[in-house]
């Protein structure tokens, strides 16, 4: 039988069409591969600001319900803070929930101090974003307040003494050397329960200081028309020294007992005496006849004991002498 032949071409393509069918596509060969995930968002980095509300200064009474406030300068959703009051050996944390603020984007929480931690000498306040939260962990913010106990005793030194003078001066009561509970705090103390018509002594207790802390004790002028000048109100036994409508300073007085009562009205100063007269009337500003302000040995804490005049310590009686000026108005009443 006569063998056909096929070209050499045509075979050699014969040869190598099963190696093609073999080899994958080109397209197949470089097929992309999966898309990598995309990386988790980073935390949010936040800022805390950490104040103690109604203890703002880092000093409070024993038994005041002060309270820690964390602000984050931006809020999100979620995220909680730790909260931990230390007193001595007693710790009392919390863990609470950011709030929004009704405006803006910040976010707060607010803890009152543990009643078990209300008579501690000090505690140590932390807040902290700790780990595993929506925002990135923060490090603690530390606040330190120091709590008082509100009675203080003469000749005592301290932290109480020093709540209860800035918190007389402010009222414009004349204290002492800072930090001592000397005489002349003590006749500010006086002068503050006469004005709030509380017993006339200088005990300063619990109820002085809750008062005090209640905004009592504002002395009220009577005659703000009248520039700068001096009020002496006879039934609370106080003097005030006025000046662009406030109280100044404010002193205990005894003005004049029953029998020789303080004459009431408006008047004018005529007359000053610097040194000490035969009477022992001591920088004497006189207002009208025999009728004076001045410093004197015994002026009494609970009763008007003078023969009409106001009597003052004599440790008050030359500030008050310098403060007056002839022709300034003095009211009594």
């Amino acid at each position: 039988m006569t063998q056909h032949r096929l070209p050499a071409r045509r075979s050699a393509l014969v040869a190598v069409l099963p190696a093609l069918l073999l080899v994958p596509t080109a397209a197949h060969a470089q097929a992309p591969a999966a898309p990598a995930p995309a990386p988790a968002p980073a935390p949010v980095a936040t800022k805390l600001t950490l104040v103690t509300e109604k203890a703002r200064t880092g000093e409070a009474l024993k038994g005041d319900r002060w309270r820690a406030l964390v602000v984050a300068d931006q809020y999100v959703a979620g995220t909680k803070v730790k909260l931990s009051f230390k007193a001595s050996k007693r710790t009392v944390s919390r863990t609470l929930t950011l709030k929004q603020q009704k405006k803006g984007e910040k976010g707060y929480v607010r803890f009152t101090v543990p009643k078990r931690l209300e008579r501690s000498s000090r505690v140590v306040v932390r807040a902290s974003v700790p780990s595993g939260q929506p925002t990135a962990a923060t490090a603690a913010k530390t606040r330190i307040v120091r709590q008082a106990s509100p009675n203080v005793s003469p000749g005592e030194k301290g932290l109480a003494v020093r709540m209860l003078q800035r918190m007389l001066a402010d009222k414009a009561y004349v204290i002492g050397t800072k930090g001592v509970y000397d005489a002349r705090t003590q006749r500010a103390v006086l002068a503050f329960r006469k004005v709030v018509r509380m017993s006339a002594t200088s005990e300063a207790d619990s109820a002085v200081f809750r008062a005090l802390r209640a905004g009592k004790g504002t002395f009220k002028v009577r005659f703000p028309s009248h520039g700068r000048h001096i009020e002496g109100d006879i039934g609370r036994r106080v003097i005030a020294l006025i000046d662009k409508g406030k109280a100044v300073r404010i002193y205990h007085t005894s003005p004049g007992k029953a029998s020789t009562p303080t004459i009431r009205g408006s008047f004018k100063v005529y007359r000053k005496d610097p040194g000490t007269n035969a009477l022992g009337m001591f920088r004497s500003v006189y207002f009208i006849r025999g009728y004076a302000v001045h410093g004197y040995p015994s002026v009494p804490a609970g009763y008007s004991a003078s023969h009409g005049c106001f009597r003052v310590p004599m440790a008050d009686a030359t500030t008050i002498y310098n403060f007056s000026s002839l022709g300034m108005p003095v009211d009594t009443y």
